[in-house]
């Protein structure tokens, strides 16, 4: 394989164990080599910056900023980044979010190294990768309203234990708009009480906790 068509990877993942993984599976390849590698998000823009890697393996959850804040800076500078998400967070949230900051794939961290490298190649020649198992994730939530910036903000305060009354204070909104907000919030979630609620927004990717 020459070097003008072997395929450039920058790995970015904050465990040391799977990235090391990942550079094992990528140097089995012919037409693949890792360039660089990052543990943080900073990190993972200079390194994009030097070397022009020709897809990224980013992982969402990064412990400085998140892998998509990671991506939309790239992309704001290198509008034609291709970028692999390869990460753990399953959410229908997590998964427009990337798609919707560029991304031109997502896969499970549990997908097979095979998988994973037919994908880098997808994404090299330009196509799309959306693994089943991501689709019906997507596919699942399509019919449901998303909650508003709003609703999500007055969402974040319930899981930090505020009460309405406090909600209210904190955001400069009377407490009858507040105990709307979060009617709402619970109807379209699908949720009878408001842990459960949490429980459902953090499993979609809605909120973090």
């Amino acid at each position: 394989m020459t070097e003008d068509r072997t395929i450039r990877v920058l790995s970015v993942d904050d465990h040391p164990l799977f990235r090391e993984g990942i550079s094992k599976v990528v140097a089995d390849q012919p037409d693949m080599v890792i360039v660089a590698e990052a543990s943080t998000g900073r990190d993972a823009i200079e390194q994009f910056r030097k070397h022009k890697p020709d897809v990224i393996l980013l992982d969402i959850r990064l412990p400085d900023m998140s892998g998509i804040d990671v991506l939309s800076t790239i992309r704001t500078e290198f509008k034609d980044a291709r970028a692999l998400m390869l990460t753990t967070a399953e959410g229908d949230m997590d998964i427009q979010r990337a798609l919707q900051a560029g991304a031109r794939g997502y896969m499970l961290k549990s997908a097979s190294p095979r998988d994973l490298m037919d994908s880098i190649r997808e994404i090299h020649a330009g196509r799309k990768v959306i693994p089943p198992a991501v689709a019906t994730q997507l596919a699942w939530h399509a019919s449901e309203p998303n909650l508003t910036a709003r609703e999500v903000e007055v969402l974040r305060h319930i899981i930090g234990g505020n009460r309405n009354r406090d909600i209210g204070r904190l955001l400069h909104i009377s407490e009858e708009t507040v105990k709307s907000h979060v009617s709402h919030i619970m109807e379209k979630l699908g949720a009878a009480d408001r842990a459960e609620a949490i429980a459902i927004a953090v499993r979609r990717g809605i909120v973090e906790l």
